[in-house]
């Protein structure tokens, strides 16, 4: 087991500490409000820059209200990442129509390299270049300190995690999700979060912009 995938599980098994549980069903806070400011004080509104070169504050801008899968990835990747892209491409046509319901998020793990310029050729030739379909990347101290939090920084680019994480962050949910996971099943699990909202009388998470 690489350290990486290590450190992401010990994230999941705390539930990153934010506002409620990953992968152990325990109960998140009981109102909309404390499990909002949970998943603010852990995430932060740290400044990166998506491929636009738009710069996007991470829990308002990106991950505030969604139902999210996050993924690790870089544009000079000639093996894993174009299978992680792949794969999420898989996911995006089984959603279908609900696909407009979900956030990708995926971060680069080598910023200094990833301009918006190389991450927009990346999302180009990934087939990846969606409105909800967000590549982030910027300084190198404000994208180290995100992927810390997720438990994703390899010393190495190519050692980093090919695993994603789903989660509803209105309700808190996280979910850890193994890449060799069926799409399909994949968007099961991505259904299953955004009808949380529902289930709680909840508005749907709102559009990704």
């Amino acid at each position: 087991m690489s350290r990486s995938t290590r450190l992401l599980g010990a994230i999941l098994s705390i539930a990153l500490a934010v506002p409620a549980a990953v992968a152990a069903d325990l109960p998140a806070p009981s109102t909309p409000a404390s499990r909002q400011k949970k998943a603010r004080d852990y995430f932060t509104d740290t400044v990166l820059v998506n491929q636009d070169g738009k710069q996007v504050r991470l829990y308002s801008d990106v991950l505030d209200g969604n139902v999210v899968i996050l993924s690790f990835v870089f544009t000079r990747c000639v093996e894993a990442c174009p299978l992680i892209c792949q794969k999420l491409n898989g996911v995006r046509r089984q959603l279908g129509d609900d696909f407009r319901n979900v956030r990708f998020v995926s971060f680069s793990v080598d910023p200094e390299f990833d301009t918006p310029a190389e991450l927009t050729r990346f999302a180009s030739k990934m087939e990846a270049v969606y409105p909800n379909w967000t590549f982030l990347g910027g300084k190198k101290e404000n994208v180290s300190f995100v992927l810390k939090r997720l438990g994703e920084w390899p010393e190495e680019p190519g050692d980093h995690t090919t695993a994603f994480m789903a989660g509803n962050v209105r309700t808190g949910h996280w979910t850890k999700i193994r890449p060799d996971m069926p799409a399909a099943a994949i968007a099961d699990t991505l259904r299953r979060l955004v009808a949380e909202d529902l289930g709680d009388g909840e508005s749907p998470p709102r559009a990704a912009n």
